[in-house]
Protein backbone atom coordinates (compact mmCIF):
# COMPACT_ATOMS: atom_id res chain seq x y z
CA UNK A 1 0.00 0.00 0.00
CA UNK A 2 1.37 3.32 -1.05
CA UNK A 3 2.09 5.51 2.05
CA UNK A 4 -1.02 7.70 2.62
CA UNK A 5 1.58 11.34 3.72
CA UNK A 6 3.07 11.42 -0.31
CA UNK A 7 1.97 13.44 -3.41
CA UNK A 8 0.62 11.16 -5.87
CA UNK A 9 -0.19 11.80 -9.70
CA UNK A 10 -3.44 13.45 -10.79
CA UNK A 11 -3.88 10.82 -13.26
CA UNK A 12 -4.69 8.60 -9.73
CA UNK A 13 -6.74 10.92 -8.37
CA UNK A 14 -10.39 9.51 -7.17
CA UNK A 15 -13.43 11.50 -9.04
CA UNK A 16 -15.92 9.98 -6.70
CA UNK A 17 -16.10 13.81 -4.73
CA UNK A 18 -14.08 12.25 -2.12
CA UNK A 19 -12.11 15.30 -0.56
CA UNK A 20 -8.11 15.30 -0.97
CA UNK A 21 -5.37 17.70 -0.68
CA UNK A 22 -3.91 19.11 -4.22
CA UNK A 23 -0.77 20.95 -5.17
CA UNK A 24 -1.80 23.88 -7.74
CA UNK A 25 1.02 25.12 -9.93
CA UNK A 26 2.98 28.35 -9.29
CA UNK A 27 1.93 30.64 -12.04
CA UNK A 28 1.96 34.87 -11.80
CA UNK A 29 -0.71 35.11 -9.34
CA UNK A 30 1.58 33.18 -7.06
CA UNK A 31 3.87 30.21 -5.73
CA UNK A 32 2.26 26.75 -5.49
CA UNK A 33 -0.26 26.29 -2.91
CA UNK A 34 -1.69 23.20 -1.08
CA UNK A 35 -6.01 23.63 -1.66
CA UNK A 36 -8.56 20.93 -0.20
CA UNK A 37 -10.60 19.60 -3.37
CA UNK A 38 -12.81 17.36 -4.82
CA UNK A 39 -14.17 16.23 -8.41
CA UNK A 40 -17.47 17.23 -9.56
CA UNK A 41 -19.48 15.36 -12.19
CA UNK A 42 -21.17 19.10 -12.44
CA UNK A 43 -24.40 20.50 -11.62
CA UNK A 44 -26.25 23.73 -12.02
CA UNK A 45 -23.70 25.57 -10.24
CA UNK A 46 -20.77 24.72 -12.94
CA UNK A 47 -19.36 22.13 -14.94
CA UNK A 48 -17.34 18.75 -14.31
CA UNK A 49 -14.42 19.20 -13.04
CA UNK A 50 -12.00 19.61 -9.91
CA UNK A 51 -13.52 22.30 -7.45
CA UNK A 52 -12.03 23.71 -4.33
CA UNK A 53 -13.79 22.01 -1.17
CA UNK A 54 -14.78 25.60 0.35
CA UNK A 55 -16.73 26.62 -2.99
CA UNK A 56 -19.95 27.95 -2.46
CA UNK A 57 -23.23 27.54 -4.67
CA UNK A 58 -23.23 30.32 -7.28
CA UNK A 59 -19.32 30.72 -6.74
CA UNK A 60 -17.50 28.13 -7.63
CA UNK A 61 -13.62 27.86 -7.80
CA UNK A 62 -12.80 25.46 -10.12
CA UNK A 63 -9.22 24.05 -11.38
CA UNK A 64 -8.41 23.03 -14.51
CA UNK A 65 -6.63 19.36 -15.06
CA UNK A 66 -3.35 21.86 -16.54
CA UNK A 67 -3.63 24.09 -13.20
CA UNK A 68 -3.21 21.05 -10.40
CA UNK A 69 0.17 19.18 -10.04
CA UNK A 70 -0.66 16.39 -7.27
CA UNK A 71 -2.96 15.18 -4.93
CA UNK A 72 -3.12 13.54 -1.41
CA UNK A 73 -5.47 11.52 0.68
CA UNK A 74 -6.63 13.40 3.20
CA UNK A 75 -4.97 12.97 6.50
CA UNK A 76 -6.81 10.84 8.99
CA UNK A 77 -7.71 12.09 12.31
CA UNK A 78 -6.11 8.72 13.96
CA UNK A 79 -7.74 9.23 17.16
CA UNK A 80 -7.60 6.55 19.69
CA UNK A 81 -8.02 5.79 23.45
CA UNK A 82 -4.49 6.25 24.44
CA UNK A 83 -4.59 9.97 22.63
CA UNK A 84 -7.53 11.38 24.34
CA UNK A 85 -7.12 12.82 26.98
CA UNK A 86 -8.11 12.28 30.63
CA UNK A 87 -11.56 12.68 32.06
CA UNK A 88 -11.75 15.87 34.66
CA UNK A 89 -10.99 14.76 37.71
CA UNK A 90 -11.06 18.45 39.51
CA UNK A 91 -13.11 18.87 42.54
CA UNK A 92 -14.92 22.34 42.06
CA UNK A 93 -17.05 21.21 38.38
CA UNK A 94 -19.07 24.99 38.35
CA UNK A 95 -15.55 26.66 37.49
CA UNK A 96 -15.96 24.53 34.24
CA UNK A 97 -19.10 25.84 32.87
CA UNK A 98 -18.09 29.56 34.00
CA UNK A 99 -20.93 29.65 37.03
CA UNK A 100 -17.38 29.72 39.74
CA UNK A 101 -16.80 33.55 38.59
Amino acid sequence: MEDANQWRHMASAPKDGSRILVTIHPSEQGPAQVDLAYWSNGDRFGSEGWRSSDSAPGRIIEYPDPELKCWMPMPSANISQSSLPSPWEGDDILQLDGSGI
